[in-house]
């Protein structure tokens, strides 16, 4: 596989016919309107590195980390622009030839993509500690006392956003099998078992609802999409073999994903793998049995929980690596409508993107607030009470934005309403 442009096959680059649909559709261009903020613009500059006419600059590098990789564009291409891979081997090229490097920088991503999220029990322990930050009220000394005023403006801006860790992981609350029927394997992420460990346990709980036999390893190494996205592939094809070293997909009827962001990268295992004769076959495979869980449950026929109902006005944000990423629309929507008593709303621009986008709340906080802020006063016009989001980072990001708004609407995945929906039901049915 390829890793610079001028290795690309020439054609994925020429397949642009400059015809612009994608601009108004790309949240950095719409803020700025300006041309090389937006696909097409970012699409040339990559064109022109490939032809020997521009070198790899830091002003390259720079916009191509401006871009959320929010995949809109392909969505709204008539070309089939396959941006997505233009993207990451852009990424990839920028950080082979260290046209971005600094002490400060090469710490942060040496500490987090290669030691933190390649080693899950240490991502675990850190999880334990953020736990155990909160609960011990430390946080609540910390900014009661406003000591946050004494960190520096980018360290304040996220002790604000610091995720609720919680007191029990995936492994901890879902046995290693249960249900019977087709059989699958679940992923639990490396996020989303510290922080969102209750949405893999509803997750376990409504396939087995749904005639499956759910298989869950205990300890799961990250997918890889963090480090595809952010331009290191090495670590990418690394995480993708032990994952296929601990999951291997000719046992199972299908391998189950809830996180928008990471069945995106999962996906695509087939391709990150394709010059690796030991994997490539396993990773093919992979990569047709990998669904995301309303995907697959729409593929095996969702049974509608047969519970009371429960007046609930929900709005559904798509996430952009489901929509545009795996161009899963009417699924959520299906488990949504499932649920008795539930009154699903639209929501204007669903589809564009919360400014969360893996780490980009991180590096590009103001772009990130402005988007965020756009999201959430679409989210206060519906009035919902819930919003429903399939991916962790859009969930923690809206979650905090609805709370620095001031809003009561909370934020739950799709799958947590129909899980709670089925044990309503199972209540009832126990009831004397």
């Amino acid at each position: 596989m390829s890793d610079s442009l001028r290795s690309l096959n020439y054609l994925d680059l020429q397949q642009c016919m400059h015809c612009g649909m994608c601009l108004p559709t790309c949240p950095t261009y719409t803020e700025t309107q300006n041309e090389r903020n937006g696909p097409r613009g970012r699409i040339s500059l990559m064109r022109a590195i490939a032809d020997g006419r521009l070198d790899v600059t830091k002003t390259f590098g720079e916009e191509m980390y401006f871009c959320l990789g929010c995949l809109a564009c392909e969505t709204a291409c008539p070309a089939g622009v396959q941006y997505g891979h233009l993207f990451e081997t852009a990424r990839a090229e920028i950080e082979h030839s260290a046209v971005l490097a600094n002490p400060k920088r090469n710490a942060i991503r040496s500490t987090l993509l290669k030691g933190l999220f390649t080693r899950p029990r240490l991502l675990r322990f850190v999880g334990r500690l953020l736990w155990l930050y909160r609960a011990s009220g430390a946080q609540a000394i910390f900014r009661g006392l406003k000591l946050n005023r004494l960190l520096p403006e980018k360290l304040r801006g996220l002790e604000a956003q610091t995720p609720v860790a919680q007191a029990k992981f995936s492994h901890e609350l879902i046995p290693p099998v249960m249900g019977q029927g087709r059989k699958v394997a679940l992923l639990t992420g490396c996020v989303q078992d510290i922080v969102l460990a209750d949405v893999n346990r509803d997750t376990a709980e409504v396939l087995a609802a749904n005639g499956c036999e759910v298989h869950t390893p205990p300890v799961q190494p990250c997918c890889g999409s963090l480090h595809a996205h952010n331009g290191e592939p090495d670590t990418a094809r690394l995480l993708a073999r032990r994952m296929l070293d601990l999951i291997n997909p000719a046992d199972y009827d299908a391998i189950i994903t809830n996180a928008a962001g990471c069945g995106s990268h999962l996906k695509t295992y087939g391709r990150l793998l394709a010059d690796d004769p030991a994997y490539r076959e396993r990773a093919e495979a992979w990569s047709a049995k990998l669904k995301d869980v309303h995907e697959w449950l729409d593929l095996i026929g969702l049974r509608k929980p047969q519970s009371p109902e429960n007046p609930c006005k929900v709005t559904y944000h798509e996430a952009c690596h489901l929509c545009h990423g795996q161009k899963i629309t009417k699924q959520p929507r299906s488990v949504l409508k499932a649920i008795p008593g539930l009154e699903l709303t639209e929501l204007g621009e669903s589809t564009w993107c919360c400014g969360s986008a893996g780490i980009y709340n991180i590096t590009q906080p103001e772009m990130s607030a402005k988007l965020l802020k756009r999201k959430v006063d679409h989210i206060g016009k519906t009035g919902a009470d819930v919003v429903a989001a399939a991916n962790p980072g859009c969930h923690l990001q809206i979650a905090n934005g609805l709370r620095e708004a001031g809003s009561d609407a909370t934020v739950a995945h799709p799958i947590s309403l129909l899980a709670q929906a089925y044990r309503t039901e199972r209540d009832r049915s126990a009831a004397p």
